[in-house]
């Protein structure tokens, strides 16, 4: 019998084993203070910090951006070609870097015809499901897509081959979009009195169009040069060729000046310019024309489910596929669990498993027709989440922007499961989160500050979460605070009557919501809570909506454009020097000539990342020059840009700079904690929580007295939360009706009134399931909520 010997002497450690750490080191991306960390791989490694300290220009910026681009330099320089570039992160070293997948807070879908399920792949499988098993048979899976046209044509077509012949041939590809509303569910009609004044003729200026200005070259100017309009004729006096032209005409060759330009009808113009493009990704006046010109209704045809005559009409056991898409998809899961059908049992089980992920994730609710364009941060996060669930991959880095956003105390549980269950396949999770309940599952913990902006960018704390909360750090200090529950709570004024409210969800809901005080609307996700706030309270004179639409800004884009201060800035200094406002802009005429106002010359290398240099001329200040002679309180414009909100709210607060309009606006910035943004700083390099704030700044320049906050406490540390139920408690002292939607317990402890929906997600809530003061809810644990923040409270 022979036996195995076995080596008694010790082995050393194979040096494959001894690549255990992700090594940073000399990290300067944005606010970054030279960096120098070391993370443990297949461990949940959470990043706290106060907002703005640097947690995601770590994270994001530098470890998972440089992951990316080292994977996307393994293609070769063609493919590089078709990818977007990316600059080298500011870091002297990445060691022991894997795959990065990164799940991160931006909203889904710009396009109007993406949905929950053509984002997750749901769809694709539903329609090769379809397309076996449906009767009547209609075709291949595309015709069941509500993003493939049918088509038909016919005609000679030459083939190449030998001698060449022209051969006749026909094609068609059955598709399933609806032929009337084009796969988007929903039809326009267009106010044309919001688009012109036909009173005026077109060399009048009769465009009444954001951006059409009467002597656009490329717009107003091909209608009135086009020779098939009289320019000098009222719009309302046209014949009826010349309307059906202005209004109507195909594309037509025209020649303005010696330029050949496309001459198109007002209505598919405005159609093609304004309606394909996603509302929410609209600058605000944009946004608010096309709300005022163009009504949307769900599509007569196809009743809005996208989709033609013929793909409605196959079914599976009596089930089309827009009936399919139409459900729950908790119940979706439950029916296709039900076919049982040999010839696609691989589709079924991976179909299964994808709905299934749904369930689990805690989007069980949703429906696979519900535009993607309408999730919240927190919903399109976990949607994103979906597809790496069931992977088989190991040894990856996956990416983490607060997971917890959008979710009840009572989901977070099953979130936190999710992020041990991708550690235990052998993953790295890193995650930027607030909340105490994801901060203590972590394995390690990174905490960067000590403050925001200039403050922060260095690493305070590095260890377990006991070390955490043993340190003195911001984050030790706060992680177990508790706010109390108010010992007396404010008396209301009046109330705001709700009656039968059926948005979404809800279940007929009568509710009054009291006036004068600080009310919070919660509940599960999915439980109605932004139906009954945005859709049932009555939009208009005296409301002022603060949602969770994403702040749009290119890199021309900062504080001080976003929220307006840089108007007053401008003529502050143009009357102190007697000049014209628009050269103390870097996107007008005092922008440096070099850069044309950008502060950097950008140089575009194909398929390697494009270089930035300072600009030489202006050295990075962006205006030219002479602009930068003229002064305001001894200092130029750049200078006042570089400012930081504390310190410039110190500089037009007083003294010759007083400028009171300037001073409002800076007021407002320094309320919601943003005292340490530079007025300059570019939009692109803000946090979430920090654009969040900043949008509610500008908010509350609004007159009204009823104000609508969505979460305002996404990307806050538990120290900022304390500062927001200040301000809170300002408006409500003020006069203001504050309605909060809101999971963060130390929001509802500090409210007067709470209304509680659910009892569950979808079709299990929509429903009022408490209404009273927060003591109220804790005494009588009632509901999933009270239970929640008894435990918060201690009682």
């Amino acid at each position: 019998m022979s036996r195995a010997t076995t080596d008694t002497q010790s082995t050393a450690l194979p040096v494959a084993d001894s690549h255990d750490l992700i090594r940073v080191h000399g990290a300067r991306e944005n606010n970054l203070k030279d960096v120098s960390i070391e993370i443990p791989k297949r461990r949940l490694t959470v990043f706290t910090g106060v907002s703005g300290s640097g947690k995601s220009s770590l994270v994001f910026d530098t470890i998972a951006a440089e992951s990316q681009r080292l994977i996307n330099e393994t293609y070769s320089a063609f493919v590089q070609g078709f990818m977007p570039t990316l600059a080298r992160p500011e870091v002297d070293v990445l060691d022991g870097l894997t795959t990065a997948i990164s799940v991160d807070q931006q909203r889904m879908g710009g396009d109007p015809r993406s949905t929950v399920g053509t984002a997750t792949d749901a769809n694709a499988m539903l329609r090769i499901l379809f397309s076996r098993l449906g009767t009547p048979h209609i075709g291949p899976p595309s015709a069941y897509s509500f993003n493939t046209a049918s088509v038909r044509a016919s005609g000679a077509i030459t083939v190449e081959r030998g001698a060449k012949k022209a051969v006749k041939a026909t094609f068609s590809r059955t598709g399933g979009m609806c032929s009337r509303c084009e796969g988007r569910g929903t039809v326009s009609d267009i106010d044309l009195s919001q688009l012109y004044d036909d009173s005026k003729s077109l060399s009048e200026g009769a465009f009444t169009i954001p951006g059409w200005k009467s002597d656009s070259f490329w717009t107003v100017r091909v209608y009135a040069e086009s020779g098939f309009l009289d320019p000098n004729k009222p719009i309302r006096e046209f014949t009826e060729k010349e309307m059906q032209d202005f209004l109507y005409r195909e594309p037509t060759k025209v020649k303005v000046e010696g330029v050949n330009l496309s001459y198109e009808g007002l209505i598919p113009k405005i159609q093609k310019s304004f309606l394909s493009k996603d509302k929410e990704a609209m600058q605000p006046h944009i946004r608010a024309f096309v709300e005022r010109a163009v009504t949307f209704t769900t599509c007569p045809e196809c009743d809005g489910t996208r989709l033609s005559e013929g793909a409605r009409s196959s079914k599976i056991e009596g089930i089309s596929i827009a009936d399919a898409c139409a459900m729950e998809i908790r119940d979706l899961a439950a029916w296709v669990r039900g076919l049982d059908e040999p010839s696609v049992a691989p589709l079924l089980t991976a179909l299964q498993q994808t709905l299934d992920s749904f369930v689990e994730i805690g989007l069980g609710y949703l429906a696979l027709d519900r535009p993607s364009g309408t999730l919240s941060g927190g919903e399109a996060q976990r949607v994103k989440m979906i597809r790496h669930l069931g992977s088989s991959l190991t040894d990856v880095t996956y990416v983490f922007d607060e997971p917890t956003t959008g979710l009840h105390p009572h989901d977070i549980s099953r979130m936190n499961d999710l992020l041990l269950r991708l550690r235990d396949k052998g993953n790295t999770v890193l995650v930027v989160e607030h909340k105490p309940q994801t901060i203590a599952i972590a394995d390690h913990v990174v905490d960067l500050g000590p403050g925001a902006g200039t403050a922060g960018g260095t690493v305070c704390f590095e260890g377990t979460v006991e070390g955490l909360r043993a340190s003195d750090t911001v984050t030790g200090r706060h992680l177990d605070d508790r706010a109390a529950l108010k010992k007396t709570v404010r008396e209301p004024t009046g109330v705001l009557e709700i009656r039968g409210a059926t948005a979404h969800n809800l279940r007929d809901v009568d509710v009054d919501i009291p006036l004068g005080v600080l009310t919070v609307v919660t509940g599960v996700a999915g439980s109605g809570k932004s139906s009954l706030v945005h859709g049932s309270v009555p939009a208009g004179a005296g409301v002022v909506s603060v949602d969770q639409g994403p702040i749009r800004g290119s890199r021309r884009s900062n504080p001080a454009t976003y929220t307006g201060l840089l108007d007053p800035i401008r003529k502050a200094f143009a009357k102190a020097n007697g000049v014209k406002p628009a050269l103390f802009s870097a996107n007008s005429e005092g922008a440096c000539p070099t850069c044309n106002g950008a502060g950097v010359i950008y140089t575009d290398l194909a398929m390697m990342a494009g270089v930035a240099t300072p600009c030489e001329e202006c050295e990075g200040k962006r205006f030219q020059a002479e602009v930068l002679e003229y002064t305001f309180g001894g200092k130029d414009i750049s200078e006042v840009l570089a400012m930081s909100v504390t310190e410039a709210e110190e500089f037009f607060g007083s003294g010759e700079a007083h400028t009171p309009a300037a001073h409002r606006v800076l007021d407002r910035l320094a309320d919601v904690g943003l005292g340490y943004l530079s007025l300059g700083q570019p939009l692109t390099t803000l946090s979430g929580g920090e654009r969040q704030r900043l949008k509610l700044a500008t908010h509350m320049a609004e007159k009204g007295g009823v104000y609508v906050l969505d979460e305002p406490t996404t990307g806050l540390h538990l120290a900022d939360v304390e500062q927001l139920l200040g301000l809170l408690d300002r408006l409500v002292d003020s006069g203001k009706s504050v309605i909060v939607v809101e999971h963060h317990p130390a929001v509802m402890a500090h409210a007067d009134w709470i209304i509680d929906l659910g009892p569950g997600a979808g079709h299990d809530g929509g429903q009022i399931v408490f209404e009273g003061t927060p003591a109220e809810l804790v005494a009588a644990r009632s509901t999933l909520t009270g239970e929640h923040l008894a435990d918060y409270v201690g009682s």
